[in-house]
C-alpha cells in the first residue's frame, strides 16, 4: 500500500500536478477538513474511479467557523488521514498550514447570495462565505477537472454548484450520496465529539427525516404537515435540541409551502454540545 505524497505548499502542489495536466490526465479533488471517515471514503473512491490523479485536501478552514471554540475542538489526526488515503489509492494529500492558505488577512472573499438565506445561513453567519472562499482558492490551486462533495451537506453542495456556474469556474462538481451508520446517523467528523448517550440519541435525527419521507410518500404535500411529522419524532428525544427543520426546494434551497417538485427536508440539531446536520431528498 503506497502512501500518498504529502504536500504542504501551493507551489509544490502546482509543480507536482503540472506534468499530469500536460499529459492530459483527469485530475479529481476531494476537499476535506480531515478526520476522515467512510463518508469521505465514498467521495475518494468515486474520484478514484473517475480520475487519473486524485488529490485530497486536508485543511481545517478557520474562516468558515463562526465560533472559535468549535474551530479549536474540531478533530485532527493527519497520520490517520494519510493511512486512510493510502488505502484508497490517493495520489497527493494537500495539507497546508494556515499561513500557507492565508498569509495575510483576507481583503477578498467569495459569497453566494440567496441560496444561503435559509437553513444554516442565519445560524452560522459568515460560514458559507468561508466555504466558498476556501473552495475557490482550492479550485485555483489544484485546477481539478472534477471535485467531489457529499449530499449530507446539501446546502453547501448547492452553493458550490451555483458559485461554479456563476463564476464560470471550469470544474465539474460531482455529488455523492450520504453514507450512514447502521442506525441511520449520517457519518460526520463531528460524531466523534458525541458522548455515548448523545451518540445513541442522535440516531433520532434520521428517524425524524424518515417520518417526513413517510408523510410525503403517503401524499402529504403541505410543508407544515411534513415538518410536524418529523418534529413529533424529535420531541421524543429531549437530548436533541432542534435548530431548524425545513422543507426547501432541492436546487434553490428556498422554503416551499407546498411540495410540487423535488425538495429536501433538512435539519440541524444539537446533541451534547455538537451541531449535526442531515437531510433527505424527495422527488414526487
Amino acid at each position: 500500500m503506497r502512501r500518498p505524497e504529502l504536500i504542504r505548499t501551493i507551489a509544490e502542489l502546482r509543480a507536482r500536478l503540472a506534468p499530469h495536466r500536460r499529459a492530459g490526465s483527469i485530475i479529481g479533488l476531494t476537499p476535506t477538513m480531515g478526520a476522515l471517515h467512510a463518508g469521505h471514503g465514498r467521495l475518494i473512491e468515486q474520484a478514484r474511479r473517475d480520475c487519473d490523479i486524485v488529490v485530497v485536501s486536508i485543511f481545517v478552514n478557520p474562516i468558515q467557523f463562526n465560533q472559535a471554540a468549535d474551530y479549536q475542538r474540531y478533530p485532527r489526526d493527519l497520520d490517520a488521514d494519510l493511512e486512510f488515503c493510502a488505502a484508497r489509492g490517493v495520489d497527493y494529500v494537500f495539507a497546508p498550514p494556515e499561513e500557507e492558505m492565508y498569509p495575510a488577512p483576507l481583503d477578498t472573499c467569495v459569497e453566494v447570495a440567496r441560496l444561503t438565506d435559509h437553513l444554516c445561513g442565519p445560524h452560522r453567519p459568515g460560514h458559507f462565505r468561508g466555504v466558498t472562499t476556501v473552495c475557490t482558492k482550492l479550485f485555483m490551486i489544484v485546477q481539478p477537472d472534477k471535485a467531489y462533495f457529499g449530499e449530507k451537506d446539501a446546502q453547501q453542495l448547492a452553493v458550490i454548484q451555483r458559485m461554479v456556474r456563476d463564476l464560470n469556474i471550469p470544474v465539474e462538481i460531482v455529488p455523492v450520496p450520504t453514507v450512514r451508520e447502521s442506525d441511520g446517523l449520517a457519518l460526520s467528523s463531528r460524531n466523534l465529539l458525541l458522548s455515548p448517550g448523545g451518540r445513541r440519541a442522535a440516531a433520532g435525527i434520521y428517524r425524524a427525516l424518515q417520518a417526513a419521507e413517510t408523510a410525503l410518500a403517503a401524499g402529504t404535500r403541505e410543508a407544515a404537515a411534513v415538518q410536524k411529522a418529523a418534529l413529533e419524532v424529535l420531541a421524543a428525544h429531549p437530548e436533541i435540541r432542534v435548530e431548524y427543520l425545513q422543507v426547501v426546494d432541492a436546487v434553490e434551497m428556498q422554503p416551499v409551502p407546498v411540495v410540487e417538485g423535488p425538495v429536501r427536508v433538512a435539519v440541524a440539531a444539537w446533541v451534547d454540545d455538537t451541531r449535526l446536520i442531515d437531510n433527505i431528498l424527495w422527488r414526487p
